[in-house]
């Protein structure tokens, strides 16, 4: 009789578990879904959950375009859906990811990037917004020149079969654009 109750109470507690985490990836949802507590943005980079196929184009330090790096690029929410990380697996054997969080008493996204090409101390981050069907996102940064400026990151084209990815620098009032890196996204997934 003991066991019976014990195994009716390690049961009863499993499923209290996963209704508290309802929203976190499971069979049903293998990328999680967004919760209906998180901010309404949180559904920002719905069209993008899921795995894609891209190619990835970097400038050289000659100014020239590198030739295009094969990607997988994931994107899941997370935190029980209040959240959303993505990771990149490149054929040349550098991965990234960020984590992705709305706040929604600056009514801006924050995203903390992480690469195997390093690990600093502090991790960088951009914040921005969706804006006009894309999701701008910027963070301080000097031209090699001096300039002020900042690295701005476009998503664009955004729809269910992939999207866009456009990585460059801006000058302050974003009159000078040099791009620097560019992403191409197909829907695997």
């Amino acid at each position: 009789m003991k066991n019976i109750i014990l195994i009716s109470a390690i049961l009863l507690s499993s499923i209290a578990l996963n209704a508290q985490y309802s929203y976190e990836a499971s069979k049903e949802f293998p990328f999680g879904r967004p919760n209906p507590e998180a901010p309404e943005q949180i559904k920002d980079y719905d069209p993008m959950i899921g795995l894609c196929d891209c190619k990835s184009v970097s400038r050289k330090p000659d100014g020239s375009w590198a030739e295009p790096v094969k990607m997988i690029w994931k994107f899941k929410y997370i935190a029980n859906g209040m959240a959303v990380q993505d990771e990149t697996l490149k054929a040349d054997g550098t991965h990234s990811g960020s984590i992705r969080q709305f706040n929604a008493d600056s009514s801006k996204w924050y995203v903390h990037y992480y690469s195997t090409k390093g690990t600093p101390k502090t991790l960088p981050a951009w914040e921005g917004n969706k804006v006009d069907n894309k999701i701008i996102l910027y963070r301080d940064q000097k031209a090699p020149n001096g300039m002020e400026g900042f690295y701005r990151i476009t998503f664009y084209d955004i729809n269910k079969k992939g999207y866009k990815w456009l990585g460059e620098w801006v000058n302050k009032d974003e009159s000078i654009l040099y791009p620097t890196w560019k992403i191409e996204c197909l829907k695997k997934e």
